[in-house]
């Protein structure tokens, strides 16, 4: 898994025999205040997440995008300065429908001119949403268009229910069972349209996530922004699996800020007992949490990073 972008880019970060950094020059730009005229560059971060999973099973080898960032050009960009050609990709899954999941997505159609791409969307994701904060004027959030997806060159599987992609290689787990007595969801803020006026949307029904099952190790989940919860999603890829272990957690676990800093700690201590073998807690994840995952977990906790690789192989 390839961390394309996330919010934040760190090039001083070191590797491992399982994590793999971007190299601090990761590309080059015209300056002309320079010497040579040129200057050094690195990765784009920002407010918003994408990553790239290959999944090799046997002699076969498929690639999958999940997410595609906040602007039109960091995913693409980052891609370009890691050497990786997305047009390879064999589908698209979208997390969610929020804007800074989706942005990336012109970037890509316009890398693969107009063959036709898969992509695993909730329908949930065309929801209109807004943010509205007592006494300011509601903030209208960018809603995705069906019609210019496929305009664009998307063929858009929409499904409510768990999918298996790539010869079942990956599991799309669908909506998420919310089980647990912590995990509230959004605020009172975080409204959608449902057709006749605005309500408050907690649970951001279309969020997903993707599931590997690791042979000999246990599961590895990815999430986007983990909207349903991160132990929720972990319990609910257990159920639809029957792996009991889990051995990675990586992606935005949405605990930051004030409606969602009192649940770290109960999120802490039910993925410690867990004990993954890997945490990358990224995106919306928060610095409080993240502080509170690797004090818990410090053998594996690993700090996230726009242009990290992870490996991880089967028994």
């Amino acid at each position: 898994m390839t961390t394309l972008v996330d919010n934040v880019y760190d090039a001083l970060l070191t590797g491992t025999d399982r994590v793999q950094r971007a190299p601090f020059k990761a590309g080059s730009a015209i300056a002309p205040q320079f010497e040579t005229g040129r200057t050094t560059v690195g990765l784009m971060a920002e407010h918003g997440f994408s990553a790239l999973v290959t999944v090799r099973r046997g002699a076969t080898t498929h690639t999958i995008v999940f997410d595609a960032g906040l602007s039109p050009d960091a995913m693409t960009t980052n891609s370009e300065r890691l050497g990786i050609d997305l047009s390879d990709a064999t589908a698209i899954v979208l997390s969610h429908g929020h804007f800074d999941h989706a942005g990336g997505l012109v970037g890509l159609s316009a890398r693969r001119g107009r063959r036709a791409l898969p992509m695993v969307v909730h329908p949930g994701a065309w929801t209109r949403r807004r943010i509205a904060i007592p006494g300011a004027e509601p903030d209208l959030l960018p809603t995705l268009s069906k019609k210019a997806l496929e305009a664009e060159g998307f063929r858009l599987v929409e499904r409510r229910h768990p999918s298996l992609l790539l010869d079942g290689s990956v599991l799309i787990t669908g909506e998420v069972d919310r089980t647990t007595e912590f995990e509230h969801g959004m605020p009172a803020a975080h409204q959608a349209w449902d057709g006749s006026e605005w309500r408050h949307d907690p649970r951001v029904i279309d969020d997903q996530a993707l599931v590997v099952h690791l042979r000999g190790h246990g599961l590895v989940v990815l999430t986007g922004c983990g909207h349903a919860g991160a132990v929720n999603i972990v319990r609910h890829a257990h159920r639809l699996t029957g792996v009991a272990r889990l051995h990675a957690l990586m992606g935005g676990l949405h605990l930051s800020g004030p409606s969602f800093e009192p649940i770290i700690g109960p999120t802490v201590a039910a993925l410690t007992e867990l004990q993954p073998q890997l945490v990358v807690p990224g995106h919306c994840t928060g610095w409080r949490a993240q502080q509170a995952i690797a004090t818990a977990l410090p053998d594996a906790f690993v700090a996230g990073s726009s242009g990290t690789s992870y490996r991880m192989t089967a028994a």
